[in-house]
């Protein structure tokens, strides 16, 4: 298999983005984005799916954090798509439960090539820190819609806002690092009865 890594360039009159990944990586993260808690749930994505990922982001944040934030996502989706190849050989379906104190994820993902997002969390909180909790959503849509995945995410219990979003970003990572494993008992496979994916 080659190597699974990918640099992503998106520029709008909005936003500026760079992301760098690798797929089997050690979980490395860098970041420079103007969001503060994203970069730390970035972090999370990286740390638990050991991924090595660069993000360099600047947008119109004086506005607010919407464009910067949903383009982050979309680049991400980018760079995962052009990663992962053709897909032979992954286990293409990834889940993880993931608990913090109070609260408890569960995120599952599937490397269809169809895009479809279901998210459920009732945030507590309006925002935490000075980023909007409905912002989440438009990050994992324009991602789901560019790598083009299926992706279930629902945030089971919790009250702390913080606590809820950084589940939901660890299980990510931990299906994500499940979902792009090599099978070894299907490393030539596609894992499709369709053939593609």
């Amino acid at each position: 298999m080659s190597d699974r890594k990918a640099t992503v360039n998106r520029e709008t009159l909005e936003t500026q983005i760079t992301i760098s990944i690798n797929l089997d990586g050690t979980g490395q993260f860098s970041a420079d984005t103007g969001v503060p808690f994203l970069e730390h749930m970035m972090d999370q994505i990286a740390r638990h799916g050991l991924i090595d990922l660069s993000i360099e982001a600047n947008g119109d944040i004086y506005i607010d954090d919407h464009h910067t934030v949903e383009d982050i996502g979309i680049t991400l989706g980018q760079a995962f798509k052009q990663a992962v190849g053709d897909k032979t050989g992954i286990r293409r379906y990834g889940h993880a439960y993931v608990p913090l104190d109070e609260a408890l994820s569960r995120v599952v993902i599937d490397f269809s090539g169809r895009p479809g997002l279901s998210f459920n969390c009732d945030f507590t909180r309006a925002s935490i820190g000075r980023l909007d909790t409905q912002l989440f959503w438009e990050f994992f849509q324009g991602f789901v819609n560019h790598a083009g995945v299926t992706l279930h995410i629902d945030n089971i219990k919790g009250f702390n806002a913080h606590h809820q979003a950084e589940t939901i970003f660890k299980a990510f990572g931990r299906a994500l690092r499940m979902a792009l494993e090599v099978d070894p008992r299907a490393e030539t496979m596609m894992p499709s009865t369709k053939g593609v994916l």
